[in-house]
């Protein structure tokens, strides 16, 4: 049983396509709010995000959310899954917006593709990075159950996380460059890709996230 699903609302993100897909994949509950006492007295928490990291952060610090995540992650039985710029927010530092400093959870960089981005037999790759692109599983995580491996996940970003420690990479793209499309540490789960717009993958992630206990 899922419990409580909380989805964190600092403002920016897609927050309603996300609840309606966890509602979808039979989360018992799932409320989106700031409020700190609902998300630090639900079972399991996503945190979302879309748009420019300065206003991300900017809002997050503002609500105090970045004091609430520490929460969240330091209740080792909560499971946490950041999608997008909820994962890139964690990071140290990100290249976008001339330069921003994350909230150092995950230790590593957000960095830009870069222009022109060039692939693998020198064909130019657009900036940003949208649409569909398989994810090779580097990790045997309970959130890849079910999942084949190199399975297609919808993407929109035109900046990457490079995680400083290796060993949490859970999942890795292809675009230009290898960039990290999952991160797993203890009860966190973190994709770059939006599995709420992933169709059968997307959905068997978010399905597998609400029955997960938070070990990897």
């Amino acid at each position: 049983m899922s419990g409580i699903v909380a989805v964190i609302d600092y403002g920016m993100g897609n927050l309603h396509s996300v609840a309606s897909a966890l509602e979808h994949v039979g989360a018992d509950k799932v409320v989106v709010t700031h409020d700190a006492e609902l998300i630090r007295s639900a079972d399991r928490v996503v945190f979302p995000g879309v748009g420019g990291i300065r206003d991300c952060m900017t809002e997050i610090r503002r609500l105090k959310c970045d004091e609430l995540l520490l929460d969240v992650l330091g209740a080792q039985h909560k499971p946490v899954l950041a999608i997008c710029v909820g994962m890139q927010a964690l990071m140290t530092h990100s290249q976008e917006n001339g330069g921003v400093d994350c909230l150092d959870i995950v230790p590593g960089e957000v960095r830009f593709f870069g222009k022109p981005l060039l692939g693998e037999t020198g064909e130019r790759l657009k900036v940003p990075h949208m649409g569909w692109n398989q994810v090779q599983q580097v990790s045997n995580h309970a959130l890849w159950n079910g999942i084949e491996d190199n399975s297609r996940f919808y993407f929109v970003h035109s900046y990457y996380v490079d995680a400083l420690d290796r060993n949490l990479l859970a999942g890795s793209v292809q675009y230009g460059v290898s960039a990290d499309a999952a991160l797993a540490r203890d009860n966190l789960f973190a994709v770059q890709f939006h599995p709420e717009k992933s169709h059968t993958a997307g959905l068997q992630l978010l399905r597998n996230f609400i029955n997960w206990n938070g070990q990897c």
